[in-house]
């Protein structure tokens, strides 16, 4: 008995959280250089129910603002910019914020983000309202939440990078 009251009280590290008809898995983000200034964090959300929302916001403690990204190839050129109006979440569908694509910039790190931390952060939706998350930090290279490097790292040979927004210089 006393095994299922402490079972019952003890914290779940779960990395799934909810907000609505929303589910938000696995918010995470890259750890940075010394002195670095931005940095990227990504997630993913599952609208579960009958109408569209939207991510319209993000806020993480480590960093003065957070604009949500983003990245697509456009002729050969990767171009990079900012979504103000946030990104869509259909019905039924999955928004995957990755290193490959839409993403989380943080602008304005406080300090460097160090592989095993965790930062809070709070995503606003435009119908399920706010929610509060927690970004475990990866290793600098890493593709994907639960993964040490960069194995899967994407191939930027011939490739060519282009912002195009007038953003902070360092991004």
């Amino acid at each position: 008995m006393l095994l299922l009251v402490v079972g019952a009280i003890t914290p779940t590290f779960a990395t799934d959280y909810k907000a609505g008809d929303l589910t938000v898995v696995q918010p995470w983000a890259r750890a940075t250089p010394a002195g670095a200034k931005v940095g990227g964090a990504y997630l993913v959300v599952t609208n579960n129910g009958k109408t569209a929302d939207r991510l319209t916001g993000v806020s993480i403690s480590a960093a003065d603002h957070v604009e949500i990204h983003e990245m697509k190839m456009d002729g050969g050129v990767m171009k990079m910019r900012p979504l103000p109006n946030g990104i869509e979440i259909k019905p039924g569908q999955t928004a995957k914020l990755n290193p490959e694509g839409n993403h989380l910039m943080l602008m304005g790190l406080k300090a460097p983000l160090k592989q095993g931390e965790t930062i809070k952060g709070r995503l606003t939706f435009e119908k399920a309202g706010a929610v509060d998350v927690e970004f475990k930090v990866n290793s600098i290279g890493a593709m994907k939440a639960d993964n040490a490097a960069s194995s899967g790292a994407m191939k930027m040979d011939g490739m060519k990078m282009q912002n195009t927004d007038n953003m902070q210089k360092g991004h």
